[in-house]
């Protein structure tokens, strides 16, 4: 049995963005280090080519953010899918970025029911996956158009059981799917961060989830955007 063998856990610096790289292409990982290291804010602290190593780095070193491309060892998307669930489930408070070549609607809609709180393909520039890694890091969901149009477009709609949102709640959904942050929502539509909060708030109550990527999930389910 191969051992595997994890860095030096590092200490958090405050307002750090703890990163794991999840790929199982090891000139990727790299380029990926040289780019995401020239953001301050940013610290990779530990890499990983197979999920097991993925497993035994994050449970390690707790990073904020996992960067997963979903085919690792294996031709077939379902491992990296199975580790996804596997790491939110053991570790919810690390988000879990999906970063692959492949733009498939069923994809999008599984990694996001696996746990994933954002999907981006890896032609997008530089400062778009700078900004989906923050968006994620400070809790919110970061999908590129690409991506958030397939989710869109992978479901059948119907309104809510319980109570149906207000037209300003439809409005925040549909920047939400576009990975829009809470102050970015609020200058789109004149309203205060506070505002846009609340409605996110309420919105994710009436959908009866707890997290923004299940809302855009559940809303594109019924749907509504």
């Amino acid at each position: 049995m191969t051992e595997i063998r994890v860095p030096a856990r590092t200490t958090a610096k405050r307002g750090e963005v703890r990163i794991v790289l999840v790929d199982d292409h090891a000139i990727v990982r790299q380029g990926l280090r040289s780019v995401l290291e020239r953001e301050p804010q940013f610290a990779i602290v530990g890499e990983a080519s197979s999920a097991a190593e993925a497993l035994a780095v994050v449970a390690h070193q707790r990073p904020s953010i996992v960067l997963l491309d979903l085919k690792l060892s294996t031709s077939s998307d379902s491992e990296g899918l199975h580790l996804c669930r596997q790491l939110t489930q053991a570790h919810p408070g690390v988000g879990v970025l999906v970063l692959t070549t492949f733009l498939d609607d069923r994809l999008v809609v599984e990694a996001v029911h696996a746990g994933a709180r954002g999907y981006v393909v890896k032609d997008v520039d530089t400062t778009e996956l700078t900004s989906a890694i923050r968006a994620v890091s400070r809790g919110e969901s970061a999908f590129d158009s690409r991506s958030a149009a397939a989710v869109v477009r992978s479901l059948n709609g119907q309104q809510p059981h319980g109570d149906p949102l207000t037209g300003r709640e439809l409005d925040v959904l549909r920047l939400l799917a576009r990975g829009m942050s809470n102050r970015t929502i609020g200058r789109e539509l004149f309203i205060s961060e506070t505002t846009v909060k609340f409605h996110v708030g309420n919105l994710m109550r009436k959908l009866d989830v707890t997290r923004r990527a299940e809302a855009v999930y559940a809303a594109s389910k019924m749907g509504l955007i």
